[in-house]
């Protein structure tokens, strides 16, 4: 049994066809390892190998959640400026109602957007597969 301080002292050479050398680079690619070394060995002994998927058909729907990610930041960021120009006019009667107005929409979307944000991270990792990846 091979000892884990053991140094890899062996080198093993192998032939391959061009066509051979491009389904192995493809699968390797594919997979979690970070060297053809490391994916070749796991072949070799039998150990696991983990691929990683990833469902190109939502490739569309990704790019839009980020688009929407993204205004919802630039909305959440102009409401904060918002409340931060009507808090330095303190005194006027017209500032106490917008700030008044303001609160009130201001708490009802944090909510919303931040359900929003969560729903697309989710979407996020279901589509890169973070998460599998990242639990093999």
């Amino acid at each position: 049994m091979e000892k884990d301080n053991e140094n890899r002292s062996k080198y093993l050479k192998i032939r391959l066809r061009p066509s051979e050398e491009e389904i192995l680079d493809k699968r390797y690619k594919k997979s979690t390892f970070q060297s053809l070394s490391e994916y070749g060995r796991a072949l070799l002994l039998g150990k696991p190998v983990t691929i990683i998927y990833r469902d190109r058909s939502m490739d569309d729907v990704l790019e839009e959640l980020v688009k929407l990610r993204r205004e919802l930041n630039y909305v959440g960021n102009n409401l904060n400026q918002a409340v931060r120009n009507i808090n330095s006019a303190h005194g006027y009667a017209d500032n106490r109602l917008w700030l008044d107005l303001l609160k009130v929409i201001n708490g009802k979307l944090s909510p919303s957007i931040e359900k929003i944000k969560e729903r697309i991270h989710n979407y996020a990792d279901i589509w890169s597969q973070r998460s599998k990846a990242g639990k093999a």
